[in-house]
């Protein structure tokens, strides 16, 4: 069979947009996480902001200089702005600074704890911010660190002027000491060659000192203040905070965008198919029909006028309408893993709504390990099938001589061939007998609906899909993955199926335990080979028991009196 699908109707941007909206809004919870925590800093921030002082200073620097009006003077290229803003912050100067407060030694790591130091770009200012609990001390904690910086500088700037000036006066004592000692020798020599020489040794002398001197006379005319205070701290009137009013709206803002950025990452990374959309794109055909909650396991076709029965009808009719279905209609029904509920209920419903078109219909469970669907079903025994007229099964052989009639209410009734467990399921799915069985849709007025074990736990699906029409997959977007919806995709066309569609619901995690449990335990209660059902016997069905739960997680056994 070839691969074709229904194109997919192409969406448009602003369509794409609100899809992508509607899937964030799918992680409520992440958004109010984020909402609850900007809240809660902004009301922390605007609680602990409420009793604090920030109370600010300005200096402006300069570097040594004997001429401030020198025009090739570059103090941006004498200062590093950096490494005066680190001098500022040190420990030293929060040292001067307690001294000159007269704290206690305990104090200076909290004085130079509240002391904020920046540096305006493109500027030589350093401004300076202490936040206190009190106005006034914050002032004057702040003109305090101010002078101490200012005194500090000064100092290392002046010791700096101390050391070239006994480097360069050491430099010049013995010049001078030679010199002197040339001038008297000088007096006591002749005119001549050694006078003429003394003289031009004394020259490069006079020359040496006069160097050494300027240099001297220099560092000393240098005025050695670092910089000057250009505002100087007062008192604030106002605390510091923005306050809570609008720390909570900004906190409430910043919260919204991390929960919707950690709604998008979780969307991002998310496995499961975000839309139907999704769906569609990984099983390449359209989403034929989305259930409502907590409907995918309970035969309402016939029964019910519930949304879900309308539901059900609208996907038989696309069905119907389908070019590889509508000329002979057999159909498989699968789901991806877990447990076949949904995939068993969608093919009930779908064999009623079949059935109420007025087609002779034929639900064959194809379920050979666990199978269920006689137990819970109204089910009474019908005449000899075309396809068990041939040849007598052999013991435990499946399909078996003979069909069940399920009553669907309003909708008529629909046979049923259920399944048997055999010891060979490969074989029994591949034998002639299950050829012939599905041959029974060759009729112009039959439909055959075949529901089969998930295909990504066993392959009993891939055996049949040559011999189906179309395959529809009945999937939950919130447990199933992309990889594994393309996966199956992969499976069935490899195999020589068709992909007809899917089937979405969304069921409660207490229905799918639930229904995990019911499964593991008709497997337990099975016996190894069950003998099929003969003609004119009627199987006698569990009772249900209102109120019990197993409404909620297994098609409802009802019986022609009960209704």
């Amino acid at each position: 069979m070839s691969d074709t699908h229904v194109p997919l109707r192409g969406e448009d941007e602003p369509e794409q947009l609100r899809e992508q909206f509607r899937q964030l809004l799918r992680y409520r919870w992440l958004i109010g996480g984020g909402v609850g925590v900007g809240l809660l800093a902004g009301a922390w921030l605007g609680i602990t902001g409420a009793d604090s002082y920030a109370a600010t200073t300005d200096i402006v620097l300069r570097a040594p200089t004997s001429d401030p009006f020198a025009p090739t003077l570059s103090s941006d290229k004498a200062l590093n702005m950096g490494s005066e803003r680190q001098t500022a912050l040190s420990r030293k100067v929060a040292e001067e600074a307690a001294k000159r407060l007269g704290l206690a030694a305990d104090e200076v790591d909290r004085l130079q704890h509240g002391l904020q130091v920046t540096n305006p770009p493109q500027t030589l200012v350093l401004h300076f911010s202490y936040t206190g609990s009190d106005p006034k001390e914050a002032a004057r904690r702040a003109n305090a660190l101010t002078q101490s910086y200012i005194d500090l500088r000064k100092e290392q700037w002046e010791s700096v002027q101390g050391s070239m000036l006994k480097s360069l006066q050491n430099q010049l004592n013995p010049v001078a000491k030679q010199n002197d000692e040339l001038s008297k020798r000088l007096k006591q020599l002749p005119d001549g060659s050694a006078a003429d020489s003394a003289y031009a040794v004394q020259a490069n002398l006079l020359s040496r000192i006069t160097e050494l001197s300027s240099k001297i006379t220099s560092l000393k005319m240098l005025d050695m203040t670092p910089g000057s205070v250009i505002r100087n701290a007062t008192a604030p009137t106002s605390p510091d905070g923005p306050g809570l009013p609008l720390s909570l709206g900004l906190g409430g803002l910043v919260g919204v965008g991390l929960g919707l950025l950690g709604a998008w990452m979780r969307l991002v990374f998310d496995p499961a198919p975000r839309s139907a959309g999704d769906v569609a794109r990984a099983v390449h055909g359209p989403v034929l029909g989305a259930l409502p909650r907590g409907s995918a396991g309970a035969l309402v076709v016939g029964r019910t006028d519930s949304r879900a029965a309308e539901e059900y009808r609208s996907i038989a009719f696309r069905l119907a309408y389908d070019e590889r279905f509508a000329d002979r209609r057999r159909l498989l029904v699968v789901a991806p893993r877990g447990s076949m509920e949904s995939s068993v209920g969608v093919a009930a419903n779908l064999a009623a709504s079949f059935a109420e078109t007025g087609k002779n219909v034929l639900l064959v469970e194809a379920d050979l390990r666990t199978p269920s669907l006689s137990e819970r079903l109204d089910v009474s025994a019908a005449s000899r099938p075309r396809w068990s007229s041939t040849v007598e099964p052999a013991e435990g052989e499946w399909p078996g001589p003979g069909k069940l009639l399920v009553d669907a209410g309003e909708s008529g009734a629909f046979g049923l061939v259920p399944g048997e467990r055999v010891r060979n399921v490969p074989r029994a799915l591949t034998s002639a007998r299950t050829t012939r069985l599905i041959a029974e849709a060759d009729d112009p007025d039959a439909t055959v609906v075949v529901v089969a074990p998930p295909v990504l736990a066993y392959a009993d699906a891939l055996a049949l899909v040559d011999r189906v029409d179309g395959v529809l997959i009945v999937c939950d977007p919130r447990t199933v993955h992309r990889a594994d919806l393309v996966r199956i995709r992969e499976l069935i066309v490899g195999a020589g199926g068709t992909v007809l569609g899917a089937v979405t619901h969304t069921d409660s995690h207490r229905r799918e335990a639930a229904a995990r449990r019911n499964s593991r335990r008709r497997a337990a209660k099975s016996p190894a080979v069950r003998p099929a059902a003969r003609p004119g016997t009627r199987l006698e069905t569990e009772r249900h028991i209102d109120g019990d739960g197993s409404d909620t997680i297994a098609l409802r056994t009802v019986r022609s009196g009960d209704r």
